[in-house]
């Protein structure tokens, strides 16, 4: 590890610049999580944490969810199209999928539990707060256009600023 940078895990010990509270949609009420934002010199820290995902109804069918962040700026919805405030994939170059700012990597359900920690330098924290942040409920094949059939929009929140209201 470079001399003048921390090791990442340490930014985890801190505040994060900002953050996202997920709840499921009207189908899925059980899921609840957050998601954290650090800034670090070369990129942003993206942390994670959720329950209440659905479990394997098969062996050999472990869960996996897709992750994005997305341009709208909330997480309302009808319930044939749940959170469709949340708009579509954070795309601020117009890249093709899944080259957009906001394609993350998946998310890999554990009993209906998941944890993901990522660093990206796709985009900055200030570029994100007031956009909101998805769960689906397939894995992201990375190729089909416009949004790597992902699935059904399962949980959202909106991402906030720590200096807009802290919960800690």
């Amino acid at each position: 590890m470079n001399k003048y940078m921390p090791s990442f895990a340490a930014y985890l010990h801190r505040r994060p610049d900002a953050y996202a509270v997920l709840n499921g949609s009207r189908s899925y009420p059980e899921i609840r999580g957050e998601v954290y934002f650090y800034t670090t010199p070369v990129g942003v820290i993206v942390a994670v944490t959720a329950e209440g995902l659905p479990k394997p109804t098969e062996p050999c069918h472990s869960p996996i969810f897709a992750l994005h962040i997305h341009d709208g700026a909330g997480c309302y919805g009808t319930p044939s199209d749940p959170f469709s405030g949340a708009g579509m994939h954070y795309d601020p170059g117009g890249c093709p999928h899944p080259y957009h700012a906001g394609d993350l990597p998946p998310l890999f359900g554990a009993d209906g539990y998941a944890f993901g920690v990522v660093l990206t330098d796709r985009f900055t924290v200030e570029e994100i707060i007031g956009k909101t942040v998805v769960i689906h409920s397939s894995p992201d094949d990375f190729t089909t256009q416009p949004s790597g059939n992902a699935g059904a929009r399962i949980a959202c929140g909106e991402i906030i600023s720590r200096l807009r209201k802290a919960r800690w």
